[in-house]
């Protein structure tokens, strides 16, 4: 018979032998996922046996694991901003980085939602609707627009925000995007795609075997998305609103002068948890 912890502390040492980042938190997410308990139950009943299913579930996991699939793409969901989103194979996996954004843009959101009673959000390349619904879900006020040129995306995105109990206040167009955008919005967010196609082929395999390419490429110089955001979002956005968008870690000096050629003045900035640079505002 073999119990939780032994499976936990085989899994453990079957990562750590192929040198995964992080080897015990892989491996206690896995099992809880595959035997249906929790890191509490673990600690309480580190003798608790599995079944025989629990232990195949777990075998199949973490062959997964081990060819190189991501975590939470075996688990199907991540946690973003305290919501657990599902994933698909349309969209990106929401990083912690990202929240950097959201914190960043909230002060604004909430002032303009306390003066005009709301605040209606654009959130370009939604993916998950991660930074859509996060905003969605720290201010009741707001209403939230995702957009996205993936269907797959935006049909992942309203199973969040259902999931969420966030959909009465978000809703989803397919478009390449400002192609199909009608109106103004008091904030515009997005997190585009910002890696050189010099520097792809360089990235992570989880990256690169499971995440969307499109969603990833920015060009030849990584910011093309910027071009296109900032060239179209002046129409779209309040005279009083905001535009925010992540940032590659060395991009700030290249984005802000792409936004100031494009008539927008910088309005605040933000770092990631790794001290990086990692998103940007700017007004008009």
């Amino acid at each position: 018979m073999t119990t939780l912890t032994d499976l936990h502390q085989s899994t453990r040492r079957r990562f750590a032998a192929a040198n995964l980042e992080t080897p015990d938190l892989d491996a206690r997410l896995l099992l809880e996922h595959c035997t249906g308990t929790t890191r509490l139950d673990l600690i309480r009943e580190p003798g608790r046996i599995a079944t025989p299913a629990q232990a195949a579930e777990l075998e199949k996991a973490v062959a997964r694991r081990l060819a190189g699939e991501p975590v939470h793409r075996i688990l199907g969901w991540r946690e973003f901003y305290g919501l657990r989103l599902a994933l698909s194979p349309d969209t990106l996996e929401p990083r912690p980085d990202t929240e950097a954004l959201v914190d960043l843009v909230l002060p604004h959101a909430r002032a303009t939602a306390a003066r005009k009673g709301t605040c209606s959000i654009l959130d370009l390349g939604t993916g998950t609707g991660a930074i859509a619904l996060a905003m969605l879900s720290a201010l009741p006020q707001a209403r939230a627009l995702g957009v996205d040129i993936s269907e797959g995306a935006l049909a992942t995105a309203r199973v969040n925000a259902a999931a969420n109990r966030l959909a009465d206040r978000f809703e989803t167009v397919l478009s390449d995007w400002f192609e199909r955008i009608s109106g103004r919005f008091d904030v515009i967010l997005s997190n585009p795609p910002y890696i050189t196609d010099g520097e792809l082929a360089g990235l992570a395999r989880d990256v690169t075997r499971f995440d969307p390419p499109r969603a990833l490429s920015g060009g030849a110089d990584g910011l093309d998305a910027y071009r296109t955001i900032a060239s179209g979002a002046a129409p779209h956005l309040d005279p009083d609103g905001l535009i925010g968008v992540e940032i590659g870690s060395r991009q700030k000096e290249d984005v802000a002068a792409i936004f100031r050629e494009a008539g927008f003045r910088p309005a605040g900035e933000a770092k990631d948890l790794g001290g990086r640079d990692r998103a940007l505002l700017f007004t008009l």
